[in-house]
């Protein structure tokens, strides 16, 4: 029997509003605290084992973050999942840091394939289509749903609140903060990208 996610009641959500009269100042994106950057999250999720992992970053979106977050996730959680995989697949939208035309990712992603001794193979949605990619329905929707209403003042809240997803039908979570520094501006050469052991899908020959 397929399970149905109830609606919280015009009650439950009231009851985040604060009282009237004495509103708490907020800013859209950043901290109030200016020695603070903003946070980047970046996600992976186990379809498998409805487990997500959260890397927060404290630096920038870029391609060695995002990779690195993958790494952590193995390390944390991955590898003692699935002992016995050979092969990582990693099912991510266009842009951004895991972009299909980054350079950087490409190479991190055989430094990460190198270290780990698995094959790793990326498959991309369509352009204008990243809405359909399970993590966005499954992971980050429901972060986003238990952390409305909580003003996000701190690293350490945002992690926490992550943390703390759950769902009707078994979703965990497990986040932490990568307080690493990553170079903007990193160039990868033609020789460089040439080095790296990329093969097209045959679906796409």
């Amino acid at each position: 029997m397929r399970r149905i996610l109830l609606c919280r009641s015009a009650d439950q959500e009231r009851s985040k509003w604060r009282p009237e009269g004495r509103p708490e100042l907020v800013k859209i994106h950043d901290f109030i605290d200016p020695k603070l950057s903003r946070a980047v999250p970046y996600g992976v999720y186990d379809i498998t084992n409805n487990v997500g992992w959260v890397s927060v970053g404290t630096d920038h979106d870029s391609a060695n973050f995002a990779v690195n977050a993958i790494r952590r996730w193995w390390r944390a959680m991955g590898k003692k999942r699935h002992p016995k995989a050979k092969r990582l697949m990693i099912n991510a939208d266009g842009g951004g840091s895991n972009g299909y035309r980054v350079r950087l990712w490409k190479i991190e992603l055989q430094r990460l394939a190198d270290e780990l001794k698995v094959a790793i193979t990326v498959c991309y949605l369509p352009p204008g289509t990243s809405k359909w990619n399970k993590i966005e329905h499954r992971l980050f929707s429901f972060i986003t749903m238990n952390w409305r209403g909580k003003p996000l003042r701190s690293y350490r809240t945002i992690v926490q609140l992550i943390a703390a997803t759950t769902t009707d039908i078994g979703l965990k979570v497990r986040a932490e903060l990568d307080e690493r520094k990553y170079l903007k501006g990193l160039k990868v050469s033609d020789t460089q990208l040439a080095a790296v052991n990329i093969s097209r899908h045959a679906f796409h020959r």
